[in-house]
């Protein structure tokens, strides 16, 4: 005998299944394991070309309305609130009225991290038992992140840091360090100091997802620490690859 549900019961019985993943991680909804590649050693294997596609974050990292060159965009701040010091925040004012020729990497100076992650270009992992190797299109910028070894001993300041690794069961975790005081966080003018510390968390959501997670702290700048979040997607289109990209600096009109 067929029995026939009326669409109150329907509703309710998606609303019941609703309420039981709630209760569920998100991770353990979206990232079966079965989906994650892995490298010969067991580690997620996160080699390949990376971008984000959230394309105006790298001018502004906090919800923002569309200005002249910047269309409008969704923050990749947690809670959308960077917690500076107001001193600090002072300064992140000046920058802002001057965004148009004080940003760094309008002068061709490397971006810093976190902020080559969502620069609009991609960027390429190589991975090793021993070392991750990241390349970027823009400027031909290299990082390498050497797994289980220790910071070099300071005082040494960077435009890049010093990157150290470690595996946290899937997550590649990267400790950066030993930056100077001279890049941004994006065009708005959101700064940090030489003190800045950062640690990154890579986390491979299936066979073409990253999530992407960067946590702040500089106590010369911040009153505790800040994280912000995007997702970067593979390339899988024939014979994509890093091409060339040369950054001519902004001239002075002085």
């Amino acid at each position: 005998m067929r029995t026939w549900s009326s669409p109150l019961t329907a509703a309710a019985a998606v609303l019941s299944a609703a309420v039981s993943l709630a209760g569920v991680p998100a991770s353990a909804q979206t990232r079966p394991a079965a989906a994650i590649p892995r490298a010969a050693d067991g580690k997620p294997d996160l080699s390949g070309i990376w971008q984000v596609l959230h394309t105006s974050a790298w001018l502004d990292i906090q919800d923002h309305s569309a200005e002249k060159d910047v269309p409008a965009g969704q923050g990749i701040v947690v809670g959308n609130d960077i917690p500076y010091l107001p001193a600090a925040l002072e300064k992140r004012k000046a920058n802002y009225a001057s965004r148009g020729t004080a940003d760094p990497v309008l002068k061709c100076y490397l971006p810093g991290v976190p902020r080559i992650t969502y620069m609009p270009f991609p960027f390429q992992i190589f991975q090793t038992p021993q070392t991750v190797g990241i390349l970027y299109e823009y400027v031909h910028a290299v990082r390498e992140v050497h797994l289980n070894s220790a910071h070099l001993e300071g005082p040494i300041e960077w435009w890049m840091g010093d990157s150290r690794g470690k595996w946290d069961g899937d997550t590649l975790v990267v400790d950066v360090n030993n930056f100077n005081d001279q890049t941004w966080f994006d065009r708005a003018g959101n700064h940090h100091s030489e003190a800045l510390h950062v640690v990154e968390r890579y986390s491979l959501l299936d066979a073409d997802h990253l999530s992407y997670e960067a946590t702040i702290e500089d106590p010369k700048v911040f009153s505790r620490p800040w994280t912000l979040r995007l997702v970067l997607y593979r390339h899988r289109e024939p014979n994509f690859q890093l091409l060339d990209y040369e950054c001519h600096a902004l001239e002075s009109t002085n």
